[in-house]
Formats: C-alpha cells, sequence, structure tokens
C-alpha cells in the first residue's frame, strides 16, 4: 500500500515537470522551423537577386539604372531576412540557455534532494544501531538478572533442604534420646 501512495505521489509531481520540458520543446521547435522558413525566403531572395544581376535591359546589353535600383531592393531584403533570421536565431540561443540552465538547477536540485536522502538514511541507520545496541544490553541485563535470580534460588533451596536435613537429624536425635532414657 506504501508503495502505491509513493508511485502516485511521484506520478504526481512528475507529471507537471514533464508538461512544462514537453512545452519548453514544443516551442523550441516551433522556433526551430521559423528560422528555416526564413532561411527558405532569404535563400529564394538570393536567387532572385542572383538572376537581376544577370538581367540587363539597356542598350547594348547593358544594366540600366532600373535593373541597378531592382538589384539593390533585393539586396535590402536579404539584408533584411538576414536581420531577422539574426534575432530569431537570438531567441533560439535564448531558449536553448533556458534549457541548459533550467536543466543544472534540476541537477542541483536532485543532487541537493540525493544527499538530503543520504543524510536521512545515514541518521536512520545510526538510530537503527542505538536502538539495537539499547535492545541487545537490555537483553544482556535481563539475562544477567536471570541468571542471579536463579543462583539466588538455588543457594536459597540449597539452605532450605540443609537446614531440612539437620532439622531432620536433630529431630531424629531427639528422639532417640528420648527413647533411650
Amino acid at each position: 500500500m506504501k508503495k502505491l501512495w509513493l508511485v502516485i505521489i511521484l506520478c504526481a509531481v512528475a507529471a507537471p515537470l514533464y508538461a512544462q520540458v514537453n512545452a519548453d520543446s514544443v516551442a523550441y521547435e516551433h522556433q526551430r522551423a521559423k528560422i528555416n522558413s526564413l532561411l527558405a525566403l532569404r535563400k529564394q531572395k538570393f536567387g532572385q537577386y542572383d538572376v537581376s544581376l544577370t538581367k540587363k535591359t539597356g542598350i547594348f546589353g547593358w544594366q540600366t539604372k532600373k535593373d541597378i535600383r531592382r538589384s539593390n531592393e533585393i539586396l535590402m531584403d536579404i539584408v533584411q531576412a538576414d536581420n531577422n533570421i539574426f534575432k530569431e536565431l537570438k531567441i533560439l540561443l535564448d531558449y536553448r540557455t533556458f534549457q541548459q540552465t533550467q536543466a543544472q538547477t534540476q541537477v542541483q536540485e536532485r543532487e541537493k534532494d540525493r544527499l538530503a536522502y543520504i543524510n536521512t538514511i545515514n541518521r536512520l541507520r545510526k538510530q537503527h544501531e542505538d536502538l539495537k545496541a539499547k535492545v541487545d544490553e537490555q537483553a544482556q541485563e535481563q539475562q544477567t538478572t536471570t541468571r542471579t535470580h536463579t543462583i539466588a534460588i538455588i543457594i536459597l533451596l540449597g539452605v532450605c533442604v540443609l537446614l531440612f536435613v539437620l532439622l531432620t537429624k536433630q529431630r531424629a536425635k531427639n528422639s532417640g534420646q528420648t527413647g533411650s532414657v
């Protein structure tokens, strides 16, 4: 019955921790997906930029100001995408740092709990040994008392038997003396 309660309590404590870890993992994976989509968008824009560099609509196959502006706009979009990627990467790294800090905190708490359990176990072992020593001491005292009482009873019985024998001899002598007179 105690084991059942222990399992129930353990499950009740572990469930919120698992839910928190799972929620953090979902947020982390969502952030990774967001960064991957930004990288795909950047790759697409870079492809557009590459195409715009080769596009030459001017006379004699030269680039016009409009072509150069279009290329520069695409390049600015790429820079903006890079800035967004850096911002999202920082958020992702913050998640990772938070998870590592949380894991270290949990490890430290578990270590504290483990040390507390060890101290409790050692204290209980010491109490058990002390109680066992007291029980052994009391058993020894009981045995000594029993021996002392047994010896005293044997001595008293011996004295009683000796007195009985002496009195019986005395009576036999007295009755033998009164009969001869």
